[in-house]
């Protein structure tokens, strides 16, 4: 039986390991590559999906991580955290600054898009943990906001492209429903089997 993956291309996020064990506790297998993996190595894990974790820079720092582009346009899903969203939104050519007002620790967010399937079970409100200082500025073509708080977007998708982002830490336990919302992205989107053990068996 082939073995699924989650591939998740870090940023420099400190959280980055924290996303990949909250998927192996699915019993789905997932890697972490360096945001500057090729496109041949990622797809040599024949993902179901793709993570793109947050990171400490901004998209317009001089020396902020980068990735291929390419990878938005796999037709694989793609989850966005954080950086991850800005990534999206500045390669897909919408606008990302730095934002009037920063948020970094405890926050509300209301969902806007309840039928967006990342959300699916969800309540209408989610207590989140926040740490960034830029923001959305306008969205690429065919996205559209899912969630925000008092302050700013904290949630876009577009469906027919397989994207989703979210600007909060859904991998840390300050985000009690952080678990819900990455099982509803590895089984609900990805359609993985949750059939990987640590040992490397399935689970039968």
């Amino acid at each position: 039986m082939d073995t699924q993956s989650i591939v998740i291309l870090d940023f420099g996020s400190q959280y980055t390991q924290l996303i990949a064990r909250r998927i192996r506790e699915l019993n789905v297998f997932s890697a972490v590559l360096p945001c500057t993996a090729s496109i041949a190595e990622i797809e040599a894990y024949a993902p179901i999906g793709i993570i793109l974790s947050g990171g400490p820079c901004s998209v317009y720092d001089a020396d902020a991580p980068d990735a291929d582009p390419a990878i938005l346009a796999l037709g694989l899903p793609v989850l966005g955290i954080c950086y991850g969203l800005h990534f999206i939104v500045h390669h897909l050519g919408g606008k990302v600054r730095s934002a009037v007002n920063r948020e970094y620790g405890h926050a509300e967010v209301t969902i806007e898009d309840s039928e967006t399937a990342l959300f699916a079970g969800l309540p209408a409100t989610l207590q989140v943990w926040m740490s960034h200082g830029d923001e959305a500025l306008e969205l690429p073509a065919g996205f559209h906001r899912t969630a925000v708080t008092s302050n700013a977007l904290a949630g876009i998708a577009n469906e027919d492209r397989k994207i989703w982002a979210v600007q909060f830490h859904p991998e840390v336990h300050h985000t009690p429903l952080g678990p819900q919302l990455i099982r509803n992205f590895v089984f609900g989107i990805c359609g993985a089997r949750g059939d990987w053990t640590t040992g490397g068996g399935a689970v039968t």
